[in-house]
Parts: structure tokens; sequence; C-alpha cells
């Protein structure tokens, strides 16, 4: 069963190795576009209501409704411009139980959001009937429903979730943990790894658009009603929330719109 998972390593420096340089962030340099709830003076923001938005834009037929829908944190710059505010709010959502936040493995600061109700009813759903499914439903009761760590040792995996050595097994096979290193699991979301090979080969491809645009840039309107090709699966707004958010291009307003125009490193 495949999954998103991250190894560490030691002394090997492959956190980026599927993103080339090109597509690391950069330093913003301009506000985002925005979409959904405002942050603008000084209001709080409606970060729940924003992920709901953006996750209306995740191709659930892609993935035949076996993975829950997924935001990129850094989506969520791209609608709210001041990243302090918009980490607080996820945080508040963890705290309250009602997101859940997993480390994706193909870049070490991108980490994907999910709500916590659509995390458990698709897990649910994959284990019924299987031999793993009551071990997975204590894991999502005593773990999941309690707890926002993005990882977990062995040490409190026994000691204070009170699982055995056998039962850990299991979750690894059911691809609710992945292996993070000697002795410590991610969590995880299973099915998954068809999301991140079509994510990135999509951010390539979008990225690509712009690059190949005059002068490197495209007015965002533009971009967002582009056609996608066999490269891109993903709605193209899905892919302009996760290049203008890592700051993979600067937005920059003009009177005809927002122009996106790609960021040399």
């Amino acid at each position: 069963m495949d999954h998103i998972c991250i190894i560490f390593v030691p002394g090997m420096n492959r956190k980026r190795a599927l993103v080339s340089d090109a597509f690391k962030p950069k330093k913003r340099r301009n506000g985002p576009e925005k979409f959904g709830a405002s942050d603008e003076g000084g209001e709080p923001a409606d970060m729940k209501s924003t992920l709901e938005n953006l996750m209306t834009l995740f191709p659930r037929k892609l993935f035949n409704d076996t993975v829950p829908p997924i935001v990129l944190k850094h989506q969520l710059y791209s609608v709210h411009s001041d990243k302090t505010l918009v980490d607080k709010e996820v945080n508040k959502l963890q705290e309250s139980g009602e997101l859940l936040m997993f480390q994706l493995g193909f870049d070490s600061e991108a980490f994907g959001l999910v709500f916590a109700s659509d995390y458990k009813t698709k897990v649910l759903a994959g284990e019924e009937g299987k031999a793993t499914q009551a071990t997975v439903e204590k894991f999502l009761e005593k773990v999941v429903s309690s707890c926002t760590d993005l990882s977990f040792s062995k040490d409190k995996m026994l000691r204070e979730f009170l699982f055995t050595d056998s039962e850990i097994t299991q979750l690894v096979k059911s691809g609710v943990l992945t292996v993070r290193d000697a002795g410590s699991w991610w969590l995880s979301i299973p099915n998954s790894g068809k999301f991140t090979k079509y994510f990135i080969q999509g951010r390539k491809a979008v990225l690509g658009m712009v690059k190949k645009s005059k002068y490197n840039e495209v007015l965002r309107v533009n971009l967002e009603e582009r056609r996608t090709t066999s490269h891109v699966k993903f709605p193209m707004k899905y892919h302009v929330h996760d290049i203008v958010g890592a700051e993979l291009v600067e937005s920059i307003p003009t009177t005809s719109g927002t122009l996106l125009r790609f960021a040399d490193s």
C-alpha cells in the first residue's frame, strides 16, 4: 500500500530529493491574491472557511475517493498574507482536534492538512473487514483523537499509548504510520503515494507554463483558466495556490490583475 512518507538518513541531505532547487520556496516579495476570508485590517482570519474552500479544489475522483482532501499549509499563504496568523489559526484547529497535519515526503517544509473527520472516515472505510481493523480503530481513538504530534517514538507508542510491537507493525502495514527512522514513525495518509506523484508532476508542469510565457510571466487569471495537460491532474487553481504560497512565483499587482512572474533563485 502506497502512502506519504519521509525518511531521514544521517549524513545524507535528501530532504528535497524529488524537488529541484528551482522549486524551493522563495522569500516573499509581494502579497497574495485574496481568496475566501480576509485577514486585512487586523481582523482574525476564518482559516477553517479558507481550508474548506481550498479543499473543494481537491480532485476526489482522481483517487477513487479513497484519499481525504489534502491542502498544503503554504497554500493558505496564497490567501492570507500574514504567515504568523495562518500558523496560529492552524495550530488552534489542530489543538481542537478538527485538523491533522502531516509531514509530506518530498520537502521538509511541506505540510499536508486534512480535516480529522475526513481522515478517520477514509481510513476506516479502507480498513473494513481487514485483520488490522481493530488495531487501526484503537489508534484513531487513542492517538489521532488526542494528539497533535506529527511523529511518534517507540517508547511513546509502547508506554503512553500502550500499543504492542505487533500492533505497531499492523499500523505501518495499514498506512497510518510510516517509518521515520529506527524507533520512530510519522503519522501518514494511506493510499497517498499517488497524490505525491501527481502533485510534484503538476507543480513542475505549471511552473513550466509560467517560464515558457513571454518574459517568464503570466496573468494569474489566464493561468487559472488554461486547460490542464496530461501532466496536470489537479485543477489549475490548486496548483496556482501552491506556487504562489510556496513563493515559487512573484505576485505583482497590475491594472489587468495579478501578474505571476517566475521567481529566479
